[in-house]
């Protein structure tokens, strides 16, 4: 069984460099925001890559919703295109490209193949399509639920055209999607890389026989008193109980419950503000069902320290109680921009102090996007331009905390300096560590970092943050990481905070500087191991 756990997982792994490899995006070729896995015929999870922990386990709610949309209409050379959180996607950019696989006949699906990746526009009111200002999705960008993005191996481009261009263009002050030809491209890379793994499956299944690899796809379960008694074992007692606090006061509650006699533990949400819809300026900071659970899943594979792969053997002993149209679990036409880079590391943090595993991190992915849109009336059409910024990772008990990194629900890169200036009209002015960020502790927590970058023409600008309120915090007697802070430089010699989440339309000359948020320190200081 082993044997086969890692033969799929390095199927899903090989899949995830032919996208890499094939794509354009600077998102996915520079900053590898993307994840590939392999499902069972019913949606199960066989195989997930460990890219980006924010699609862990999010992806089989899309692959079932596009099973039970589309049953009884599947055939060879169909591929199906989704974003829309209420079809398991986590927010729009994200992009699912989902491909069945056929027995030789072509007339059972024995598997399927998925890709998700971070498309750097699909339209909505502000290039990037992650606004600082959106209150339902349609101002996010195009939503798509499904779509055969390829039908009997012919790819669907006018479809595409009709649903990422001109159905977001009909909302009252959005644009489709700027750089189309970008889309396409990825979307195509997406689908290429799913043909890789269908032709390693079909390899592997000529390898050991079809009905050998059918028996050993079930995934291995970690035995249940094994599950709770290592959960357990972080911490004394079967019930948890801790809450944090997002920057504008949104509450997330967490319980946990762990079954010594079954093996699972259920993680409930009740008492988690309501979500944010309409009633706010800003309130896109909504996660979806999905990205929730992948907030769990990834939290319990960095607890529990045992030898399973990545599949539904990992996720079968949770149970997840959300209340309905919570924070967690936002109705259909909610906005949910930020939910998959914010609300979803402060959801980790959460799980963690409940376990006093580790002080805070960062506690965001500080999302930032630039961009032209084509009302500007710019030769070629708009453009939009996005990157998650890393900070610091909060220390433990026997670890300092790491500088500058992507932690937890990232696990992307940065643009490379010159691949950001050759490809865009901007300039890196600055990109340091920052000083002293770090809460300090016996172990010190990790240092945010500084960026600057300079526009060489007028465009539209935004940021999506968090902890520029409440800082990182320590445990132990360890102290808090700094807050961040977003400043917006402009020629004039004006100095401007534009708060943890704004839209700004900055001149050629002007610079925003990003300072993120250092993670809290463990344990009372005395002298602090992993000083600046």
């Amino acid at each position: 069984m082993g044997v086969f756990a890692n033969r799929f997982m390095g199927i899903a792994e090989q899949m995830g460099r032919a996208l890499q490899k094939t794509s354009v995006s600077t998102n996915i070729k520079e900053r590898l925001d993307f994840s590939c896995a392999i499902f069972s015929a019913d949606g199960g999870l066989v195989a997930n890559a460990p890219h980006v922990p924010a699609m862990l386990g999010s992806m089989a709610f899309s692959v079932r919703w596009q099973i039970e949309h589309w049953r009884g209409n599947i055939r060879r050379g169909d591929v199906f295109l989704s974003n829309a959180p209420a079809a398991g996607g986590a927010h729009l950019p994200d992009l699912t490209v989902i491909s069945p696989v056929f027995d030789e006949a072509g007339e059972q699906v024995l598997f399927w193949t998925a890709s998700r990746g971070h498309h750097a526009d699909v339209g909505g009111i502000v290039p990037g399509s992650m606004p600082a200002m959106s209150k339902e999705i349609w101002e996010e960008g195009a939503i798509i639920e499904s779509m055969k993005i390829v039908e009997d191996g012919v790819f669907q481009e006018e479809l595409l055209y009709e649903a990422m261009v001109v159905a977001p263009s009909r909302y009252p002050g959005c644009e489709g999607a700027r750089s189309f030809q970008d889309n396409v491209t990825g979307i195509k890379a997406q689908a290429a890389a799913n043909q890789k793994g269908n032709s390693l499956i079909a390899s592997l299944i000529k390898e050991y026989t079809l009905d050998t690899v059918m028996k050993s796809k079930q995934p291995p379960r970690m035995p249940s008193g094994t599950f709770s008694r290592r959960l357990r074992a972080k911490k004394d007692g079967a019930y948890l109980k801790r809450r944090d606090f997002m920057d504008d006061g949104s509450r997330i509650r967490l319980q946990i419950r762990i079954n010594p006699e079954t093996g699972s533990a259920d993680f409930d949400f009740t008492g988690t503000s309501p979500q944010a819809y309409r009633a706010s300026l800003r309130c896109n900071w909504n996660a979806p069902q999905a990205v929730c659970n992948a907030g769990i899943i990834y939290t319990l594979r960095c607890l529990v320290d045992a030898e399973i792969p990545l599949n539904q053997g990992c996720i079968l002993p949770v149970n997840a109680i959300i209340p309905e149209g919570s924070l967690l679990k936002p109705s259909k036409d909610a906005a949910v921009a930020a939910g998959n880079g914010l609300t979803n590391q402060r959801l980790v943090d959460v799980i963690l102090k409940a376990f006093e595993v580790c002080a805070a991190s960062n506690g965001c992915m500080a999302n930032f996007t630039f961009g032209l849109a084509q009302k500007d009336g710019v030769a070629g059409g708009g453009f939009g331009y996005y990157e998650t910024i890393a900070g610091g990772s909060g220390a433990g008990p026997w670890w300092v905390g790491e500088d500058g990194i992507h932690c937890h629900m990232t696990n992307t890169r940065i643009t490379d300096a010159e691949v950001l200036e050759r490809r865009y009209p901007v300039l890196l002015r600055e990109f340091s560590l920052r000083v002293g960020s770090g809460g300090e502790g016996r172990f010190r927590g990790g240092m945010g970092v500084n960026r600057e970058i300079e526009f060489l023409i007028d465009m539209h600008a935004g940021i999506l943050s968090e902890r520029r309120v409440f800082q990182p915090y320590g445990m132990v007697g360890g102290l808090p990481g700094a807050r961040g802070e977003n400043l917006w430089l402009r020629r004039n010699g004006q100095l401007i905070n534009v708060g943890g989440k704004a839209a700004c339309y900055v001149k050629a000359g002007d610079r925003m500087r990003i300072s993120t948020p250092g993670g809290g320190g463990y344990g009372t200081p005395v002298h602090s191991a992993g000083g600046d």
